[in-house]
């Protein structure tokens, strides 16, 4: 256990040393004026056991320098103090295998609980066998059974800038003959605890003129609306409505977030309430609960966790005095680097390109209108365009020649689904099948590409909106925008040309010479494909800037096959495993495929890039401003292709993405494999095969075939789902047969039949 505290002790010294100087004078909407406090519920909560020492040290070291610890105060039977939110010890740790007939029944403020409670150990029961664990499913779990709990004398031994006590149960610890306001006198007198909350009222009274109010300060905390607090037998909801008597006995109010925020049942905001208005004309402080970056609040935000913060931060109108999370590092970063920063500009230089994933389709269906417009309004810098082509020649946008899963196509034309393997290995109902006619009348479907056993959905109130563009109408709107460049997707060239008669590369040198972005160079242009052959028929238009697709996970990138990319591209396009290797959701390596192809002077693109916390690493936090920050500043990618295009915009807005500068907080990269080294090694993940290298024929394509003037003549169509393809044999067993019955009929004739 000792080598894991030392191991954190040097991470906490790490992280510390590159704090910096705070922000410039800022001017907030705080009751006193002053920036909204960070309160570390449990400590860093969202990563380890909530209220285990890890937690506690990664909060003070991850967050801002006066962060807050936030800890749930529970007596043992012989009076000790620990940390742990629920009353019930079996949802947060072993308790319950290593006292298995240890469940009891308790009358807990009106309600029959049952479980394990710590009235019915003593302290030495409690920290000899029993260790934490993880209670929420999205969190990693590998730090179960290595960690003992938590006394609050071990939270403020670690000297937090600040320490919060919050007093959940003082009624049924007074039923166990446990003197609570008697403990936290004491207790304050020796440890320092700067802010205590409770949702009895009896308790906070019976504290007053007890307490020093110069050094803490009584907050009165809601809980959920319809449930009825204790003292006066009145619901929390009607409590807010006589804000003055709260003032009679506390200093602040502690509130749930759908208070100030309100989320309908479609988890959509609605208009904010007066709550903390009206609680400032009171002279009561407002801090608000609830904030974890892995629990989905409203689609509003995107699944940016930042964007949740700012909206009670940041809105203009007025700002919490703080806010309890689960995950203080990010809190910290929306209140020091992302707040009072949306007219900033980003960098014309030195900074990441911020490329789209047909347009902003976390937000929109992907590659519509309205998921360009978005990417405009979010600052993209590229907007780019996967160009598909239609039965009957017209060139659209759209991520996927297979229109099933983003459009409503098997509603209409289900009897057009084949099965193509040179396209992929499930069958689908193809573009090139349909007139551009046809396709117009299908309408755009939002859908999430991540996948999981409880897949996150995207905006559903845009489901269905949207329309599909034409390459050219793509074109003449980012003409009209003026976005830094575009980008422009060619995949399934071969295929399209040697079986359908399309040509792919063709029509997009059409568009691009139509809409004049061959003659300027003001805007730039990029062209993409996984295919050599496809980018070598660019190669005399020198304003185009090359990116070849590598989607195979590489490890590597030796000097043979960069020379071979540099002959036909300038930039490669890497999935995000091969920059940053990971085993059971931890980083173990960063690769150093970014520094080689560098060294050949090739750019480095990474993709896809999403917000949802349950496609990034634990190492990042459940962060996509983390992962951002670790493959820009930490990596040194040149451009980032996301689906979120705000969040991106965002980060590279603030002040915190220049580490070299004089930044107020440091939103830092991780050190691959530091988290796993906490671990005790016993529970580590297996080891993964490392990825292959990346080998020059890997890179090189075959010369692309000649458009097909007579589709007739080029073999067997795709197959129809459901109808068999003949074989040769069987349509030669047909033919003897067809023969065999003519010279039967010719034979009955001759015969007089």
């Amino acid at each position: 256990m000792m080598r894991y505290f030392f191991v954190v002790l040097l991470l906490v010294n790490s992280a510390c040393a590159k704090k910096s100087s705070e922000k410039p004078v800022q001017n907030w909407q705080t009751l006193n004026g002053d920036r909204p406090v960070v309160i570390a519920r449990g400590g860093f909560s969202g990563l380890f056991p909530e209220s285990s020492q890890f937690a506690y040290q990664f909060a003070i070291s991850t967050s801002l320098p006066d962060v807050i610890l936030f800890c749930d105060l529970q007596l043992t039977k012989d009076g000790q103090g620990i940390c742990q939110t629920d009353i019930r010890l079996d949802n947060s740790t072993n308790i319950a295998l290593i006292y298995p007939r240890g469940q009891k029944t308790y009358n807990v403020n009106g309600e029959k609980v049952h479980g394990w409670f710590s009235v019915d150990y003593t302290s030495k029961q409690l920290f000899t066998n029993v260790t934490l664990t993880q209670n929420v499913l999205s969190r990693p779990s590998l730090f179960d059974d290595s960690l003992p709990l938590s006394t609050v004398e071990d939270a403020t031994g670690l000297r937090p800038p600040k320490f919060w006590l919050n007093v959940q149960y003082d009624t049924f610890y007074t039923q166990h003959n446990l003197n609570v306001a008697s403990y936290v006198q004491k207790a304050s007198k020796s440890m320092g605890i700067n802010y205590i909350s409770s949702p009895e009222i009896s308790f906070l009274k019976s504290l007053n003129g007890k307490l020093n109010k110069a050094r803490t300060k009584l907050i009165f905390r809601f809980l959920d609306a319809n449930a009825v607090e204790p003292t006066t037998k009145q619901t929390y909801s009607s409590l807010l409505e006589n804000l003055s008597s709260i003032k009679l006995f506390a200093s602040g109010i502690l509130v749930p977030k759908d208070y100030i925020w309100p989320v309908n049942t479609n988890k959509y905001l609605e208009a904010a309430t007066s709550l903390v208005a009206d609680a400032h004309k009171q002279g009561l402080e407002v801090f608000a609960s609830g904030f974890a970056n892995d629990m989905t609040g409203s689609y509003n935000y995107s699944y940016d966790p930042t964007a949740e913060y700012l909206q009670f931060i940041d809105n203009s109108e007025f700002s919490v005095d703080g806010v309890l999370s689960d995950f203080p590092p990010t809190a910290s970063e929306a209140i020091a680097c992302l707040a009072q920063n949306k007219n900033t500009s980003k960098p014309s230089k030195g900074k990441a390109l911020i490329i789209t994933h047909n347009g902003a389709s976390g937000v929109f269906a992907d590659s519509t209108d309205l998921a360009y417009q978005q990417a405009v309004d979010d600052r993209a810098d590229i907007i780019d365009c996967s160009v598909q082509m239609t039965k009957d020649g017209v060139a659209f946008c759209l991520d996927s020649p297979d229109l099933m899963r983003d459009s409503t196509v098997m509603t209409s034309f289900m009897s057009r689904s084949t099965m193509i393997p040179e396209i992929q290995q499930n069958s689908g109902i193809f573009s090139f099948d349909l007139t551009w006619s046809e396709i117009q009348t299908l309408k755009p479907q939002l859908t999430s590409p991540v996948q999981s056993d409880n897949p996150l959905p995207r905006n559903p109130a845009n489901k269905n909106k949207g329309k599909f563009i034409t390459l050219s109408e793509f074109l003449d709107f980012a003409k009209e925008k003026a976005v830094t460049g575009i980008l422009i997707n060619i995949e399934n060239a071969a295929y399209l040309a040697s079986k359908k008669g399309l040509s792919l590369t063709d029509a997009v040198t059409k568009a691009l010479s139509n809409a004049t972005f061959d003659k300027q160079a003001t805007q730039q242009v990029l062209i993409q494909s996984d295919d050599s052959s496809v980018l070598s028929k660019f190669k005399d238009a020198p304003n185009y800037k090359k990116v070849l697709t590598i989607k195979e996970i590489i490890s590597d990138a030796p000097k043979q096959p960069t020379e071979e990319i540099k002959k036909f591209a300038d930039a490669v396009n890497l999935p995000r495993p091969s920059l940053v290797s990971t085993s059971g959701f931890f980083t173990t390596a960063f690769t150093d495929v970014v520094d080689k192809m560098h060294a050949s002077n090739i750019s480095v693109y990474v993709s896809v890039l999403r917000n949802e916390y349950t496609v990034i690493a634990f190492d990042f936090f459940s962060d996509p401003i983390v992962e951002l920050a670790t493959y820009i500043s930490g990596i040194g990618v040149d451009g980032i292709i996301t689906e979120y295009p705000a969040t991106a915009s965002a980060y590279l807005r603030s002040p915190c993405s220049d580490l070299n500068g004089d930044v107020p907080y440091p939103i830092l990269p991780p050190e691959p494999g530091s988290l796993l080294s906490l671990a005790p090694p016993e529970l580590l993940p297996p080891a993964e095969a490392p990825a292959p290298p990346l080998n020059a024929s890997d890179v090189v394509d075959p010369p692309l075939p000649p458009v097909v003037s007579d589709i007739s003549d080029t073999g067997p169509a795709a197959v129809p789902t459901g109808t068999p393809k003949r074989s040769g044999q069987t349509a030669n067993v047909v033919n003897v047969g067809l023969c065999l019955v003519a010279i039967v009929v010719l034979s009955l004739v001759s015969l007089g039949y």
